[in-house]
């Protein structure tokens, strides 16, 4: 039943300093700190702190985003510190989830986190919709007549291997063979 901090500043030329204080004024026995962004998924001292703690103890941050910076690096922070049994604590926002309001706080960010994505898929059809009536159909481009002329013949003279005629057509090696593939299947 153990009150575990976790610190974390972006930037080499951050100070831990006021967070570390934060944490150690809340009672914690250990603080583990790092200096990386809170973007990216591989934070070592994050990893170990989850790694220490045991069902019962509480994580203690002085800031949400000191966590992640995404709402579902919280969503799943938070459900796997709920299925460890690990409360959490933020400092600045007076939560814990050990009261109902805390609770329903990571509810709440579950119910956004789930409305965001879905608006962001609707978005991104929209988008295609939208690409496809100008006559935009993504992917692409195809190889010309010209070029798929010009990789049969290459290839028929059997002098060149598939690698020198992509490099000689400005072309993929698999597309060298796509393009004799269906030569010879017509």
């Amino acid at each position: 039943m153990s009150k575990i901090g976790y610190a974390r500043v972006s930037t080499r030329h951050q100070n831990l300093t006021s967070q570390m204080d934060m944490l150690e004024d809340a009672g914690c026995i250990k603080i583990f700190s790092e200096k990386v962004s809170g973007r990216k998924t591989d934070r070592t001292e994050l990893e170990n702190c989850l790694d220490y703690m045991r069902d019962g103890d509480t994580l203690v941050i002085t800031k949400l985003d000191r966590l992640g910076r995404t709402t579902k690096q919280l969503i799943e922070l938070s459900t796997e510190l709920e299925k460890r049994g690990i409360d959490l604590e933020i400092i600045n926002m007076n939560v814990t989830t050990k009261d109902p309001m805390g609770k329903m706080f990571f509810t709440m960010m579950s119910a956004f986190a789930e409305l965001e994505a879905n608006l962001m898929s609707e978005r991104t059809k929209k988008g295609l919709e939208s690409a496809r009536a100008r006559g935009r159909n993504g992917g692409r481009p195809g190889v010309s007549e010209d070029t798929k002329a010009m990789i049969r013949s290459l290839y028929e003279t059997q002098q060149y291997t598939g690698s020198k005629i992509a490099e000689m057509a400005s072309v993929s090696r698999a597309t060298v063979y796509k393009v004799v593939n269906e030569s010879k299947e017509q």
